[in-house]
């Protein structure tokens, strides 16, 4: 165990075999994605001549400008799909409630203080510890999209390796949109509930406001209010580049969730 920075590794090494766990699954669930797309030619995916629906938008990791029947697309939806965001929230649900809720909770948090650790430190190797965890989990699925496009010379001849980095660093930022909150409300709160419950609820909520937004034209407006609009790994597959205005509002929310967990965290009573 490291020494230096007790609270991060500690937080790390409860959860490695959690953490192992979701890794492998990523990197399976992502060899999966591209094994299909590397052996069902996407148009034929949606025979007939009219292509996919138009709630299949939704679908594509995209913000209605790639079309699921792409390699972008499908490669996109990889990225956005419901298993990959349950193994995201998974892990940022379970450090983010650990971070400060978890021990109020438990009643070990005046232990944990008296060593003696300032706030400010406590917070910022949990959330060291949750950026940690989360890249990792990016990087991997990541990586595996980059491999299976590599060796894929179909693929390759229509999504570029900086396509699929772009997208990683799109994902990245998207969990650090759900880490902010995540942490300011393990700050303010006394229960890991709470914290997964939130967790939960932007992700569950966020995916199906921004289907509704793109399946249903009156109710488009509504996509500026989820952060699945702004993580689009789909156009960024397609572009080749990092969608830079989607990214900065993803890592000012992110941003700003970890400014209001410290403001709460100073100023908040921590006894059980």
């Amino acid at each position: 165990m490291n020494t230096r920075l007790p609270l991060l590794w500690l937080a790390l090494h409860r959860r490695r075999r959690m953490l192992i766990a979701v890794l492998i699954g990523i990197v399976v669930f992502e060899t999966l994605i591209v094994v299909v797309t590397n052996t069902i030619p996407p148009g034929q995916l949606f025979s007939g001549g009219k292509g996919p629906p138009a709630a299949y938008r939704a679908f594509s990791g995209s913000s209605g400008d790639v079309s699921i029947a792409s390699y972008p697309g499908l490669l996109g939806a990889g990225l956005v799909h419901p298993f990959w965001i349950a193994l995201q929230l998974t892990v940022i649900g379970s450090l983010a409630a650990a971070a400060v809720a978890a021990d109020v909770e438990s009643g070990t948090i005046e232990l944990v203080m008296v060593r003696p650790v300032t706030r400010t430190r406590l917070l910022a190797e949990r959330t060291a510890a949750l950026l940690i965890a989360t890249g990792a989990l990016t990087a991997a699925a990541t990586l595996t999209v980059a491999v299976g496009v590599a060796l894929s010379p179909a693929i390759h001849a229509d999504v570029g390796l900086g396509g699929v980095f772009a997208a990683g660093v799109m994902g990245y930022a998207f969990a650090l949109c759900l880490v902010g909150p995540a942490l300011a409300v393990s700050a303010a709160g006394r229960r890991r509930s709470q914290v997964l419950g939130t967790v939960i609820g932007i992700g569950a909520v966020g995916f199906a406001v921004n289907f509704i937004a793109l399946a249903w034209e009156p109710a488009a407006p509504l996509r500026y209010a989820s952060p699945f609009h702004y993580y689009s790994p789909g156009d960024a597959l397609a572009r080749g580049a990092v969608l830079w205005p989607q990214l900065m509002v993803l890592v000012g929310v992110g941003t700003v969730g970890f400014l209001v967990a410290h403001a709460l965290l100073r100023r908040r009573d921590l006894a059980p």
